[in-house]
């Protein structure tokens, strides 16, 4: 199976000059340490720019807006993420059938909103992940769907396979009606297991 293309996260721009790329690494590195030690709510633009020892103007220069740059952290650990998808182990990266890599992404996409449910927030105001990271695991989705036999209104299929493991209903069944994420994973699993049917689980 052929897989689907690393999408560029941050749209389809021009290459960085050297420095500016280790300027942009550097000021995302202290998003990141400043979230792991003191939490989303301590990333400012001016704590980032006094951790990486740059102006406030630097900062909001390459990332205009806390915003900009929230989403830039979240599409590092999304790039991470599609990284083991082409490259990593099994059973999320290559190797393994088509339904294992399926409900592993499934588990750690679960796991990874979850995670990362404050980022997600803090980089888009409809809180969900940028177009290009979802358009990549829509893509992968409708790959293994087709690998595995599944007919039908793919683009369609895998839609209502991610839905779920969106933030907003994730958050609503574990944060709010309480629901263990073992049961909220065994739920999508019955799902996938609906929408490839019988032949394709090999029954």
């Amino acid at each position: 199976m052929s897989e689907p293309l690393l999408l560029p996260l941050l749209g389809d721009q021009p290459p960085e000059r050297s420095d500016a790329a280790r300027n942009r690494e550097r000021l995302l590195r202290a998003a990141r340490d400043l979230i792991g030690v003191h939490g989303i709510d301590a990333v400012t633009m001016e704590a980032v720019a006094a951790r990486a020892g740059v102006g406030k103007g630097t900062v909001f220069r390459r990332f205009e807006s806390r915003e900009g740059l929230m989403a830039a952290v979240l599409d590092h650990s999304e790039t991470e993420w599609q990284a083991a998808v082409l490259s990593g182990p099994p059973p999320l990266g290559p190797g393994a059938p088509a339904l294992e890599r399926l409900l592993a992404l499934g588990r750690t996409r679960l796991e990874s909103t979850l995670l990362h449910a404050d980022l997600i927030r803090a980089a888009g105001r409809a809180g969900s992940r940028s177009y290009a990271a979802y358009s990549f695991t829509a893509m992968h989705v409708r790959l293994l769907l087709s690998e595995l036999g599944v007919t039908g209104d793919l683009p369609l299929l895998s839609t209502a396979l991610l839905a779920p493991l969106e933030l907003a209903i994730v958050e609503q069944q574990v944060r709010i009606e309480h629901f263990p994420v073992d049961r909220v994973y065994v739920g999508w699993v019955d799902l996938v297991h609906r929408v490839i049917g019988p032949a394709a689980r090999g029954d």
